[in-house]
């Protein structure tokens, strides 16, 4: 008992000492995760502001545009009004070089302007970014004629495409001759607008294209619209924009985004697939480690099994054989004193002990080089047993055996009566030598079982799973090894089973042996 206890306690302490190691495992690589995730969530922020930031920046150069844009349009009208004033002069009356007029219009040296008559042809343009000179260059197999023919085409193409942007100017040069001016964009416009996409693509690229970031979705707070996102497992679109929003914001609290002008944008983030991964990885850590200690205790319970079997062998067979040579001396004896006329009472008697000595030495015997299995009745083998046991057991004991009549079972009889007599005398140890004992060998499901139930005061449930372990005992000069003896002959030689069926303390237990019928 002792052995087992000790044994025990070891287990529970190197079970406590493993859980507390994977706890403590566990609690650091989730500090650690936790330390990641408040990192990224830092990241976020920082890279929400950023976001604010530039789409300020963005903002504030298209009120800047529309400001420009207004200015041109006004410097535009007044460098029409002053065509007109000058389409009404002639050389004749007036100072070109001093004339008002004219001056505005000298000074228009960056918008550029297309005229078109009322036929829709080219009749003048200043501040373009080519001429017939640069086409001339860009095309050297055309002649001058088709250069100019090149260059009218694309100044109306041109004229047209302004005409989208801004409005045109029409005005009558004299009587029923209408001209129209287009212009375009400023160049430093143009410059600025340039810039202005250039940031704007930027923030696209910083969102889109930044796989160190954590994946986002960027909305509009009131329309829901998405403004820019980097997640692309799968097709985010209006539809299904707030089954996605739902999701991220169960993994961490949103972050608005104020512009200070009515406006607001909501950035939703996911943890970043790495930190998800290194979420698992402890468990998974544990699993391949928890994998590779199992395998490694089937290895060694294998080996541990394999040689237990070898000792169990040789110390049978080592006890068989020191029986073997007192009891040839024994049997001498008992013949010397029958042919001396000794009383055939004594030596009877003491035949009937060699018997027995003989009969253990051949179980010791069979267990250690395997014992040969006979399809005979089962029943007769149980009766033995018990017949053998009545006047060997207390009188105060009451003894009954019920037996299902054609019981066969492929068995080796010397052994079930070796596990039958030692259940039957563990229970008349429990029942302390006053009670009753029961036997019932009946058979059904294609087993054939050998109930034994006492009268004594049952087994604690805490010592049901190890009553059957080697060195398992309650009796202060036990040796722990009939139970386990029961049980290697039941499970290893008869491929059958044996456990407690039922136990009661203070009212008795029952002990099932079970055999393939």
């Amino acid at each position: 008992m002792n052995l087992y206890s000790n044994k025990q306690k070891w287990k529970i302490a190197l079970l406590i000492f493993a859980l507390l190691t994977v706890g403590a495992s566990l609690f650091v690589s989730n500090n650690i995760v936790g330390k990641v995730g408040e990192r990224e969530r830092e990241r976020a922020k920082q890279w929400a502001d950023a976001i604010k930031k530039k789409i300020e920046l963005v903002r504030l150069t298209n009120r800047t545009f529309s400001q420009l844009r207004d200015r041109e349009s006004e410097k535009m009208t007044l460098w029409i009004d002053a065509t007109k004033e000058v389409s009404k002069d002639t050389p004749l009356n007036q100072d070109f070089e001093k004339d008002f007029p004219r001056r505005i219009i000298a000074r228009n040296d960056d918008i550029p302007v297309i005229l078109l008559d009322d036929q829709h042809n080219y009749s003048g343009s200043i501040n373009l970014d080519f001429n017939e000179d640069t086409l001339q260059k860009q095309y050297p197999e055309l002649s001058e004629e088709e250069v100019m023919q090149l260059f009218e085409d694309s100044t109306v193409h041109l004229a047209e495409l302004w005409k989208k942007k801004n409005s045109s100017f029409t005005i009558e040069v004299y009587p029923g001759f209408f001209m129209s001016y287009y212009y375009n964009d400023s160049k430093e416009i143009v410059r600025l607008e340039r810039e202005r996409d250039s940031l704007i693509n930027a923030f696209n690229d910083d969102l889109i294209n930044n796989e160190g970031l954590v994946p986002v979705l960027l909305v509009d707070t009131k329309t829901k619209e998405i403004v820019g996102t980097n997640i692309d497992e799968y097709t985010i679109n209006q539809r299904n924009v707030e089954e996605v929003i739902a999701e991220l914001e169960a993994q961490n609290d949103p972050i608005v985004i104020d512009f200070k002008n009515g406006t607001t944008n909501t950035l939703y983030f996911d943890d970043s697939p790495e930190l998800k991964q290194l979420q698992y990885f402890p468990y998974i850590q544990f699993m391949v480690i928890g994998l590779f200690a199992f395998i490694g205790y089937l290895i060694f319970s294998t080996f541990r099994k394999a040689e237990q079997n070898q000792v169990w062998a040789g110390m049978a067979k080592e006890t068989a054989h020191q029986l073997g040579t007192p009891l040839s001396s024994l049997i001498g004896w008992i013949q010397l004193l029958e042919s001396q006329g000794i009383d055939e009472m004594i030596t009877s008697e003491m035949q009937k002990d060699v018997d027995r000595l003989e009969k253990v030495t051949d179980r010791f015997s069979k267990i250690g080089s395997g014992a040969l299995l006979e399809n005979t009745d089962i029943g007769a083998t149980v009766e033995n047993i018990v017949e053998y046991l009545r006047p060997r057991i207390s009188d105060k004991v009451g003894v009954t055996i019920t037996v299902q009549e054609d019981i066969s079972a492929k068995h080796n009889a010397s052994l079930i009566e070796w596990v039958v007599e030692n259940i039957c005398k563990n229970a008349v140890d429990a029942m302390e030598g006053e009670g009753s004992l029961d036997i019932q060998v009946h058979e059904s499901t294609g087993s054939v079982h050998i109930d034994i139930k006492d009268s004594g005061k049952g087994i604690p449930s805490h010592q049901l799973k190890t009553i059957f372990e080697p060195g398992f005992s309650t009796k202060k000069r036990g040796w722990g090894l009939g139970l386990s003896l029961v049980k290697r002959i039941v499970k290893e030689y008869h491929k059958g089973n044996v456990f407690v069926l039922s136990s009661e303390i203070n009212h008795g237990t029952t002990f099932r042996i079970s055999i393939p019928s």
